[in-house]
């Protein structure tokens, strides 16, 4: 028996005195038809790539199914307003960047009491409030969590929502890709999707069925999805960028918080760079971390190099369309984007535990390499960028490793979910 289908129980017993049946067999709701059926996806911002995997599956939904289901975003967490659950998108900020004490907290919550503990505390705090969001007008139809820590409270307040037994259809989107924490895997789900053969088996040792999981890839953003060709021909990207289109380029980011040491790995790979002859351009993505951004505007590189600090940017896909090599830290939702991009990748950096699995998904693929040293790094891209060869097999190799209709094959399934097989088809 697993932990979280003990501490399911026992979570709400604690809340309520008495055991709700989750399990049913999966079907569209019996409250009237309406004119478009609503999806709910649960998420929230600790870390960018929850909303980024819901966005992406509600245009799908919408695109593919027009007129006919809608969907909305909540971060149960935030909208809850009970601490210490609302401060979690910038308590995650923060533990991201104390990686030891990360380490720590993932381990402990990821073992058998760990996770009972978990439900317990979850269902205390957030059970009242999973009943408000979920039944907010317009009820859903259909529930996605998108989140590790967002399937049992949700799965237990839709039980009561629906009078003591669950009838309204609930799915885990598995938004990590090489590894994932056990919370992720809920047996009282009526579909997990899970993007690697890694987390599948993970999946089915958390005792969920092979009927449960379905394994199409991770959801990435319809501009990634697309590729190179999408965006447009390499130099007249660059030129639209007011990039030099004849300049082998590097891309640096770090996330939307700018993590990872990038100030350091920046300066590191600008210098390497001035080895290259007839030079080179490096760009650095800071995201939200002003401090990095200044940091790298000011410093000198040497002659023949081209830098370029941004801060927050929106159309990262014609920075990956532009650039020949990405440096980025081991999140998920960045390292599909650039397989799909065809992007030889060096990571810079992981979280323990939930992004170690990462690392290898890279390596294995053939398309990157992890370097932990700044001065490795730099090292790392200038060899790349002096070799078109391996340059042009390491692209190859990221792309078969893509996955560009994982978004479009997941959203289909979820209208099935909530719309029937038929309709859906």
């Amino acid at each position: 028996v697993t932990a979280n289908g003990v501490c399911s129980n026992v979570a709400s017993a604690a809340r309520t005195g008495w055991r709700v049946h989750l399990r049913k067999p999966p079907r569209a709701s019996l409250r009237a038809a309406a004119a478009a059926k609503r999806v709910r996806f649960l998420f929230s911002d600790t870390g960018g790539g929850h909303r980024a995997s819901a966005l992406a599956l509600k245009g799908a939904l919408e695109a593919l199914y027009p007129g006919r289901v809608e969907c909305d975003l909540v971060d149960v967490f935030v909208e809850s307003g009970v601490l210490p659950y609302s401060a979690f998108p910038d308590l995650y900020t923060w533990l991201a960047a104390r990686p030891p004490l990360w380490a720590a907290l993932f381990e402990a919550g990821s073992t058998p009491l760990g996770q009972c503990l978990n439900e317990i505390s979850t269902e205390l705090a957030l059970g009242q409030k999973c009943e408000e969001l979920l039944s907010a007008a317009p009820r859903p139809d259909c529930v996605v969590s998108v989140h590790p820590l967002l399937q049992g409270a949700p799965l237990r307040a839709l039980a009561r929502l629906d009078g003591g037994s669950r009838t309204t259809p609930f799915a885990t989107v598995v938004t990590d890709l090489g590894s994932a924490h056990p919370t992720w895997f809920h047996r009282d789900v009526d579909a997990c999707f899970v993007p690697s053969d890694a987390l599948r088996e993970l999946a089915t040792q958390a005792g969920l069925r092979d009927d449960q999981l379905v394994q199409h890839g991770l959801p990435i953003r319809p501009a990634f999805a697309r590729g190179r060709t999408g965006v447009g021909e390499r130099g007249a990207v660059r030129a639209q960028l007011n990039l030099d289109s004849s300049l082998p380029t590097v891309l640096v980011v770090g996330g939307g918080d700018g993590m990872g040491g990038l100030a350091d790995v920046a300066s590191a790979t600008g210098r390497a760079l001035g080895r290259i002859p007839g030079g080179a351009q490096m760009v650095v993505v800071c995201g939200r971390n002003e401090a990095a951004r200044a940091a790298v505007g000011a410093q000198a590189f040497p002659d023949g190099v081209r830098a370029l600090a941004l801060g927050y940017v929106t159309d990262m896909e014609r920075y990956m369309a532009a650039a020949d090599a990405l440096v980025t830290k081991a999140g998920p939702g960045t390292i599909a984007e650039a397989a799909a991009m065809g992007l030889p990748t060096v990571l810079s950096s992981f979280l323990p535990g939930q992004e170690a699995g990462n690392v290898d998904f890279v390596a294995d693929a053939g398309f990157g390499v992890f370097k932990q040293s700044p001065a490795e790094i730099g090292d790392q891209v200038a060899a790349w960028l002096a070799d078109e060869a391996i340059l042009t097999a390491m692209a190859a190799k990221a792309e078969a490793a893509a996955r560009p209709d994982a978004t479009d094959a997941i959203a289909r399934d979820l209208a099935r979910l909530v719309l029937g097989n038929e309709a859906a088809s």
